[in-house]
């Protein structure tokens, strides 16, 4: 079941701090040109790349980008794309070819003897309902390159961590591989949450208000209480008029709706893990019969509670 929640008076930060990487996919690629690559399309997962040495072509829905050692870029909504040395390469799909396998983590081998690139890639989830708030936000591609700043020079730092664990094969190399990958992951997405234009509205936006902010924590931290748009407007000292206006003009839909759809995310979170049942989950949100609660649920999430746990 998933731990209680961190309580702040930073509603922003205390909804980043669940974010945690599942790690679906782990490669190290070792790749001579000419050389390409397609990743397929995992909707529910994002993909990364961080060039260790030399240099690539990405291409993510027609737009091409050029990387070079110490770039990572982040494919959020789990697209299918393209990575290759140069235009006019056969790009065969990356799960035909044979890799040696490590439990979660691979090594390719790829190319056709010419100059060198070196890669780690994978792909994770993030696997908190606040990711579900966060990832429809996030663009199409997230990249990182050298540049200056205390965090871009942390980031840096951690790149080349990870060259270094790349170029040589050492003992639990594949778990400092992963784990610093994850990290640069969740690092990524808050630096561009931190100063992307885009992300101070909408949702990301409303946490930052110090009302609305505080009142989407106290549907985090209690989902079960019977919320109503009163008993927010109570919490935060407002009338019940301002803060219904207020809120579904920063976070783009009513209240009540948000408070039905948050739970619905952490109820298809808790029957993913597999370790609660629908009636179960149904008390623990505060509804009287499973009945209602699996009502609710298709409503908003479009399949029965049910699917998920036979899943």
């Amino acid at each position: 079941m998933t731990a209680a929640p961190v309580q702040t008076d930073d509603p922003l930060g205390e909804a980043l701090h669940h974010l945690r990487v599942t790690g679906a996919f782990y490669c190290r690629s070792e790749l001579t040109a000419p050389w390409g690559l397609s990743m397929p399309n995992w909707p529910d997962s994002m993909w990364f790349h961080i060039v260790t040495s030399g240099r690539l072509e990405l291409v993510v829905d027609g737009t091409e980008r050029v990387m070079q050692a110490g770039d990572l870029a982040l494919v959020p909504h789990g697209n299918g794309h393209v990575l290759r040395s140069e235009p006019g390469v056969l790009t065969p799909d990356v799960v035909t070819l044979e890799h040696e396998f490590h439990n979660r983590y691979a090594i390719l081998r790829h190319g056709g003897g010419g100059a060198v690139t070196t890669l780690i890639c994978g792909a994770v989830r993030l696997d908190h309902p606040v990711a579900h708030q966060i990832v429809p936000l996030l663009p199409g591609i997230i990249c990182v390159e050298p540049g200056g700043g205390p965090q871009a020079e942390w980031m840096q730092s951690t790149l080349r961590l990870i060259a270094a664990e790349a170029a040589a094969v050492r003992p639990g190399g594949e778990a400092v591989l992963t784990r610093l990958s994850d990290i640069l992951v969740i690092q990524t997405l808050r630096g561009w949450i931190e100063h992307d234009p885009a992300a101070q509205r909408g949702w990301l936006g409303a946490l930052r208000d110090p009302q609305i902010g505080r009142a989407i924590s106290l549907i985090h931290r209690e989902p079960a209480r019977d919320w109503t748009v009163a008993a927010l407007a109570n919490e935060l000292a407002m009338s019940r008029s301002a803060f219904a206006a207020r809120f579904t003009e920063l976070v783009r839909e009513p209240a009540m709706h948000y408070v039905t759809r948050w739970r619905m995310q952490v109820a298809r979170h808790w029957l993913a893990e597999g370790d609660a049942t629908v009636s179960e989950v149904a008390g623990r949100l505060g509804y009287q019969s499973e009945a209602a609660f699996s009502r609710a649920f298709k409503r908003v999430t479009g399949v029965s509670p049910g699917t998920l746990t036979r899943r």
